[in-house]
């Protein structure tokens, strides 16, 4: 019965790590608040944020380019757009390693879920933009992990 507990607690921190808005930034605090080692959270978030990469990577830019080009998600598809073509200028300039740094520095409105929606729209091939997102997400992980880990210490 433990070992499903624990198996819970591990999905819970890659689905959180998986997901569009959170992503590895609230999944490694969480991870330790659930009693992770600073370490496995780490892991765990890491391989979550890079679960939906692939996929993200193959169908996000037909998916825009269909919206917009509907009447009900045209102007949303848009809005997206602008939104990430404002936090992207470094991207379309350095391309794969602009990608990267957008990436690899964990604030708001960055990480996988955006490096893969900047791919798209720049389009950067998917051999380039795989390693890039991927290199970028396990920088953030370690930020992430060693500022975690300076909290944990502090309390």
């Amino acid at each position: 019965m433990q070992t499903l507990k624990v198996l819970k607690d591990e999905l819970i921190v890659i689905l959180v790590a998986a997901g569009p808005v959170l992503e590895l930034r609230a999944a490694i605090p969480l991870g330790i608040a659930m009693g992770f080692t600073p370490v496995q959270s780490t892991i765990l978030s890491i391989i979550g944020n890079l679960i939906p990469v692939p996929i993200l990577l193959k169908i996000l830019k037909p998916l825009f380019d269909y919206l917009g080009r509907t009447k009900m998600f045209g102007k949303i598809a848009e809005w997206i757009k602008q939104r990430t073509l404002k936090k992207s200028e470094k991207v379309e300039k350095y391309r794969a390693l602009g990608l990267f740094l957008l990436v690899a520095i964990p604030v708001p409105s960055t990480g996988a879920w955006t490096g893969c929606l900047a791919a798209a729209l720049f389009n950067i091939e998917f051999k380039y933009a795989f390693p890039a997102i991927t290199a970028g997400v396990v920088v953030a992980g370690l930020i992430v992990f060693i500022l975690s880990n300076q909290v944990v210490a502090f309390m």
